[in-house]
């Protein structure tokens, strides 16, 4: 194991086993170091790498703290991630969300307000019947977006907000290039409104398993 990693791994086994609490401060550099026989500079690293996804805070002049641990704020780095994405796993990136989007939808059926309801019908208003491919797909993130936060389950949100950017380029040309698309869009979306104003998990998450396969069948056409 690398000098780097074997630091990476003491300081999660800190903060696994309780010794370090999220908001907790880290003992000074050489402190640490000294309790963890490791050399300064690979615990510098170390702590480098786990602020960079968000376990560890450096504040410049005050310390190291372990973070919330919140798993919002740790699930951050997927975006990062998913960033790198191949042209050719666009199509893994969908199907991930057809998995989870449609589950999520359907627990919204049963959690989502009259008010978060009416939020959402005033969007899909506002857009009106003839958006530009651009307006829809922005609208389409923003819908799905207040729709999975409803389900209650922050983490399955985090998820499917950083799986979403991967597939925003597909939505876009699928706009441009097939005829019905928006007309489709706008009908899907309405349809899974629908089904959460009646609170019919089942038909929300049929709507919604239909809406993210309708995009994928589309690519897989055109590949």
């Amino acid at each position: 194991m690398a000098v780097t990693d074997e630091a990476i791994e003491k300081i999660k086994g800190m903060i696994v086993s309780g010794a370090l609490r999220p908001g907790d401060r880290l003992p000074k550099e050489s402190e640490l170091a000294a309790d963890l026989g490791l050399s300064r500079n690979s615990l510098r690293e170390a702590v480098r790498a786990l602020s960079l996804i968000r376990i560890l805070d450096v504040r410049q002049g005050d310390g190291t703290y372990v973070t919330s641990l919140d798993p919002q704020l740790l699930l951050e780095a997927l975006s990062f991630v998913v960033d790198f994405h191949r042209d050719d796993t666009v199509l893994e990136f969908l199907a991930v969300r057809r998995i989870l989007e449609p589950a999520a939808t359907a627990m919204a059926a049963l959690k989502i307000s009259e008010q978060q309801l009416d939020a959402l019908t005033a969007q899909l208003d506002k857009l009106g019947t003839d958006p530009s491919v651009e307006e829809l797909v922005a609208c389409d993130l923003e819908f799905h977006r207040g729709i999975v936060r409803t389900s209650g389950n922050s983490v399955l949100c985090s998820l499917l907000d950083g799986l979403s950017g991967p597939t925003t380029r597909a939505r876009i040309w699928r706009g441009l290039t097939q005829e019905d698309a928006v007309s489709r869009t706008l009908h899907e979306h309405r349809a899974i409104l629908a089904a959460l104003r009646d609170r019919d998990a089942d038909a929300a998450r049929s709507w919604a398993t239909v809406h993210i396969a309708s995009v994928e069948q589309w690519l897989r056409s055109s590949l």
